[in-house]
């Protein structure tokens, strides 16, 4: 179900719980700013969710409140993940979806990684 970007952070979301250890993730990348780990709902051959550390509900939130520190490691971090993983050279997709009509369903930020394979439009044709 699709979230509101500016509402209240909540500590009980999903990605909370899993930076926190409370439930289980496949992790592909850890560092003092992001955390990144298998989505296990995978919509390409490799689907991953790069999860910044802090409390940030969208993008909106973070490039907004986060310190300059934050947004410069989290956006490092997302790039460490694709180099690091190959995905540089054949290419690959990052998704940051906000709020309701972006289609945003956990109220932490998160950018889809996709890669592995050709990925076609991003969106549907008009």
């Amino acid at each position: 179900m699709p979230i509101d970007a500016t509402q209240a952070y909540d500590d009980d979301n999903l990605f909370a719980k899993i930076l926190r250890g409370e439930i289980p993730s496949t992790k592909v990348y850890d560092d003092e700013w992001a955390y990144a780990f298998e989505d296990i709902n995978p919509q390409a051959a490799t689907h991953w969710l790069v999860i910044p550390k802090g409390r940030y509900v969208s993008w909106d939130d973070f490039s907004a409140t986060a310190s300059a520190e934050e947004i410069a490691g989290f956006v490092r971090a997302v790039g460490e993940v694709a180099r690091k993983a190959g995905f540089v050279e054949p290419g690959y997709r990052l998704l940051a979806n906000v709020g309701g009509h972006g289609g945003q369903e956990v109220p932490h930020l998160h950018v889809h990684v996709f890669a592995g394979e050709p990925l076609g439009p991003m969106i549907a044709r008009r």
